[in-house]
């Protein structure tokens, strides 16, 4: 037979997370190879790919400090390769679109030019 008093009994007291250590950065290295193989702007990709390697080798000879500066500049030149690459083509796109409407209306407006200059009333002839 039991003879503890339930009251007794007591859960281990909740304590919350271990306080935290410094995380290793992230070295963006897939994002990078990604860059430098699919969208290439003017070698940010490759030159953001070379920041990942030098952060992925300080993190792993254990200079946080350095890894983390070369992770920010990886990121850097990574969300720069990534803009450059999606940005100019969809201005270019709008570019191109504009032209074609605004060279659509000017043949509109000169095809009117011209038909009515040559179909003008024989008013003029007598």
């Amino acid at each position: 037979m039991d003879t503890s008093d339930p009251r007794e009994e007591r859960w281990p007291p909740k304590r919350g997370l271990p306080p935290a250590a410094p995380q290793a950065p992230r070295d963006h290295l897939v994002w990078a190879i990604f860059n430098t193989l699919y969208m290439n702007f003017c070698c940010l990709g490759f030159v953001a790919l070379a920041f990942a390697v030098k952060a992925r080798d300080r993190k792993v000879s254990g200079d946080v400090e350095a890894a983390r500066h070369f992770s920010s500049k990886a990121r850097c030149y990574n969300a720069l390769a990534t803009a450059g690459s999606v940005v100019l083509p969809l201005l270019l796109g709008a570019l191109i679109v504009t032209g074609v409407i605004h060279l659509s209306k000017l043949a509109q407006e000169s095809v009117g030019f011209f038909t009515y200059q040559f179909s003008g009333s024989d008013d003029e002839d007598q």
